[in-house]
C-alpha cells in the first residue's frame, strides 16, 4: 500500500484499499483492522473508517457485527450475475472503441496481444492475468465510456477472487487467448460489430467456467 503519509485522505485510503483487492493482495474474508491500516497508510481512524464505509458502500467491504470489517465474499450465483453484466457493458465499450480507436492504439493493443502469447506459451499465468486486465481496461478508456468505465471498476473487485481461480484453472489460459486475440482483431479492423461479439463470446466462456467450477464444489 503504497501511500505517502503526508495529509493521506479518506480517498486516498479507499484507493489504496480497493487497489489491494483488486490486484489480490487482500483476499475474500480477510479482516480490515483500522489501527493496522492507519499505521501502514499513515492515515487517521476516521480517514480509514471513512473509506472503509465507502468500499462498503460499492460492495467491496462488508461489516460483521462485533467483529469489524473484513474483505466481500462474493458467491458463485453473485459472481454469475457479476458477469452477466459486464458482458453487456463491456460490450458496449469494445463497440464503442472499434469506432473511436487511432493507429498508435492498435499497435498498441497489437504489443499487448504478442505478450499475451509470449505469456501463455511460457506458462506464465501471474503475468497473463495481468495483460487480460489491462487489456479491458486500455479498450474501455478507448471508448470514452466514463460512467460504463465506473461501473466495471466496481464489478471487477467484487469478482476478483473467482477471477483469480478462474486464471490459474489449467488449461484456462490457452482458451482464453485466442479470445482476447479476437476482441485486439476487432478493434483494429475498426469493426464494432465484431468487438462486441468478440467480447459477449469471451465472457461467456468466462461464465461456463464459472459454472463449472461451481459444479465441481
Amino acid at each position: 500500500m503504497a501511500v505517502s503519509p503526508t495529509q493521506v485522505t479518506q480517498r486516498d485510503v479507499a484507493e489504496a484499499i480497493r487497489r489491494d483487492i483488486l490486484d489480490g493482495e487482500l483476499v475474500a474474508g480477510q479482516r480490515l483492522v483500522e489501527a493496522e491500516l492507519s499505521e501502514s497508510l499513515g492515515a487517521s481512524r476516521g480517514a480509514v473508517r471513512g473509506a472503509l464505509i465507502d468500499l462498503t458502500h460499492e460492495g467491496l467491504v462488508e461489516r460483521i457485527a462485533n467483529r469489524g470489517a473484513r474483505v466481500r465474499v462474493v458467491s458463485i450465483e453473485e459472481a454469475v450475475e457479476i458477469i452477466e453484466v459486464r458482458a453487456a457493458v463491456e460490450a458496449l465499450c469494445a463497440a464503442k472503441a472499434a469506432e473511436k480507436i487511432t493507429d498508435e492504439e492498435i499497435a498498441e493493443l497489437r504489443r499487448l496481444g504478442e505478450e499475451m502469447s509470449a505469456a501463455v506459451a511460457s506458462g506464465d499465468v501471474g503475468t497473463y492475468s495481468k495483460l487480460n486486465t489491462r487489456l479491458d481496461e486500455r479498450f474501455v478508456a478507448i471508448s470514452g465510456q466514463q460512467v460504463a468505465a465506473e461501473t466495471l471498476a466496481r464489478l471487477q473487485g467484487r469478482s476478483v477472487r473467482h477471477q483469480y481461480r478462474l486464471a490459474y484453472r489449467p488449461g484456462r489460459s490457452q482458451v482464453s487467448l485466442p479470445q482476447h486475440l479476437a476482441i485486439i482483431e476487432a478493434l483494429a479492423r475498426r469493426d464494432p460489430a465484431a468487438a462486441d461479439t468478440a467480447v459477449r463470446e469471451h465472457l461467456a466462456s468466462v461464465l461456463e467456467a464459472v459454472r463449472e467450477v461451481a459444479r465441481e464444489r
